[in-house]
């Protein structure tokens, strides 16, 4: 790695600039996808895995604090006592919308949709040989209407839950870390295969698998809410959702090729830019560096190399991953804005990361969360993916928590981010796809309801009424545009 990507910069630049010698229109490809991303767990009908195991216990013992906005406190989920049983329990009720919501997806132009497969939904019990009919059958409808409205299925395989009975203890270990858990995700994952195999061309086996490490055995705020000393604690789990990835990767292309058709699989990573708080700080670039290897970059690399080496832990006992090597067709990449690292001198391990600059908010204009957005990043973190791996992208999360009705920050910032997302394929960074996070508001994990990051806005209040707001136009204009226009580009790019 260079010593800029190793020592970074803090960038002064926030917006993005159009710069003099170039002119709108701004045209992708005619085969570019266009949709949102949605997963299970925040819009269906909630199922009994250990994300619901996790609210009972919140509800039980009235753990609904937090410590900030975008700050989720750990063992709590945010104001969840404030919504009525119904609402927790039908998160968006898709269940029962699901023929509208993608008819009004489908009005807007979107010509793909992504979303996940509930594992828990298709084996709600241990010892189930054979999926569930009744989820099978939910899931083929989604299938069939994304067919009648030629929308590309973009399917994701574990968007963070489990079922319930993962968790039973064997042998003093649970969830992933369990001796036959890679048994019980083989039998999931060629279940899907049998059911829905020949209609998945794009497949992604894991959403953020370093975000739900981090948030589920650091910080304690996702189940199994644990709180491990340090990175080389969690490296046995990161391993095992390594193996998992790759043994759905040749499950999935040797179903194709049975098929005789052509798959596409890879995963999802959570991407950001990391920033030093302090430019003249050498302690805070250095380790806005590190984070920024071990956070994305590491897991990429092992599925690149078949072996993990995580930045911060020592090189004993790494060990090549059967069948993982150059196991992913793609790269999928969330991406969500910059963070900020403040290292202290006598304690260089112990380091924090700040959602925002606390000196410059206003110019970093932080969304409901207080996530920092930075849309010049966007360009940054694409081509550092396509150069690494030279291959295809697809932006399978990008978005913002705007609960304004007339989200004026959603609209600037999905603007800004297909404007840096056109001049990274102008770069040479093959850029496929882009899904916006989200069609519709849902349940945000540990910051529960209250989070609002949809083009179109629930009233959970109001029988979960759906509007849409008036990004939903504006993301439409951009489809039919395939791209930027003269006007759009003049109304949020200039001045």
């Amino acid at each position: 790695m260079s010593l800029r990507k190793l020592l970074p910069q803090r960038s002064s630049s926030l917006r993005s600039s159009l710069p003099p010698s170039d002119s709108p229109p701004f045209r992708l490809p005619e085969t570019f996808l266009w949709g949102t991303a949605t997963a299970a767990y925040q819009i269906e009908h909630t199922q009994d895995d250990d994300w619901a195991a996790f609210e009972a216990a919140v509800m039980k013992e009235g753990r609904f604090g937090t410590l900030g906005p975008g700050k989720a406190k750990p063992g709590h989920i945010h104001n969840l006592g404030s919504w009525p049983e119904d609402v927790r329990r039908k998160k968006t009720d898709f269940d029962a919308r699901i023929d509208e919501d993608l008819a009004m997806a489908a009005s807007m132009g979107h010509n793909a949709y992504r979303f996940s497969i509930s594992w828990a939904r298709l084996f709600p019990r241990e010892d189930q040989r054979d999926p569930d009919p009744a989820g099978v059958a939910f899931y083929r409808r989604i299938f069939d209407i994304l067919q009648e409205r030629k929308m590309t299925p973009v399917v994701t395989l574990f968007h963070f839950t489990s079922p319930r009975w993962l968790w039973r203890v064997v042998d003093g270990k649970s969830g992933w870390e369990r001796a036959d858990a890679l048994q019980h995700w083989e039998r999931f994952v060629r279940a899907v295969l049998q059911h829905f195999g020949g209609r998945m061309p794009i497949v992604c086996t894991l959403n953020e698998p370093m975000v739900y490490v981090y948030a589920g055995y650091l910080d304690g705020v996702f189940p199994p809410l644990e709180r491990r000393v340090g990175p080389s604690d969690v490296v046995p789990v990161i391993e095992q959702l390594l193996r998992a990835h790759a043994r759905a990767y040749h499950l999935i292309k040797e179903d194709a090729a049975r098929r005789g058709q052509q798959v596409q699989v890879g995963y999802a990573q959570h991407t950001r830019v990391f920033e030093p708080l302090r430019s003249g700080s050498l302690l805070d670039r250095l380790t806005a560096g590190l984070i920024t290897r071990a956070f994305i970059w590491d897991f990429c690399d092992a599925v690149e190399t078949g072996t993990l080496r995580l930045t911060g832990t020592s090189s004993k006992g790494q060990h090549e991953i059967p069948g993982l090597r150059g196991s992913q067709d793609y790269l999928g990449i969330n991406y969500y804005g910059r963070f900020y690292v403040r290292s202290h001198l006598l304690r260089p391990t112990k380091f924090d990361v700040l959602l925002h600059d606390p000196a410059a908010r206003q110019a970093d204009y932080p969304n409901d969360l207080g996530w920092a957005s930075y849309p010049r990043g966007f360009r940054q973190v694409l081509n550092d993916a396509g150069q690494r791996y030279r291959l295809p992208v697809y932006v399978l999360e990008n978005g913002t928590a705007d609960a304004a009705s007339d989200d004026r920050l959603r609209q600037r910032l999905l603007v800004e981010h297909v404007f840096e997302m056109w001049q990274a394929m102008r770069d040479g960074t093959d850029v496929r796809g882009y899904f916006h996070w989200s069609l519709f508001d849902n349940f945000e994990w540990a910051e529960g309801f209250e989070a609002r990051f949809g083009l179109v806005a629930v009233d959970y209040r109001d029988g979960f009424r759906r509007t849409p707001r008036p990004s939903a136009e504006l993301y439409r204009r951009i489809i039919e545009s395939r791209g930027l226009d003269a006007d759009l580009v003049d109304a949020w790019l200039r001045g």
